[in-house]
């Protein structure tokens, strides 16, 4: 399966300056552990040492949130768009 991992401006210098990238595999763990084949800073930079989603790292696929559960199952169909946005807080109320 080859599907779409769409990157924020803050982690393309990890992909090569690339907005998007390809990836493979029926499941994100299997697409993620395929990113860390050919792109292990880019892929640290969203898992943990445990293979988890780092807590300030959001991803959908194919606009659904993959928070929650258990992510790295989460399937990823063939054509899929994995988008990576990195959490925001802060600020004063």
């Amino acid at each position: 399966m080859t599907s779409r991992l769409l990157l924020p401006a803050a982690l393309r210098h990890y992909a090569e300056e690339q907005a998007e990238v390809e990836i493979h595999g029926g499941t994100l763990g299997d697409a993620l552990d395929d990113l860390a084949e050919r792109l292990p800073q880019l892929e640290r930079r969203l898992r943990d040492e445990q293979g988890r989603l780092r807590p300030h790292v959001l991803m959908f696929v194919d606009g659904v949130s993959v928070r929650g559960g258990a992510p790295m199952d989460t399937p990823v169909g063939d054509g899929a768009e994995v988008f990576v946005a990195p959490a925001v807080s802060g600020g004063t109320g």
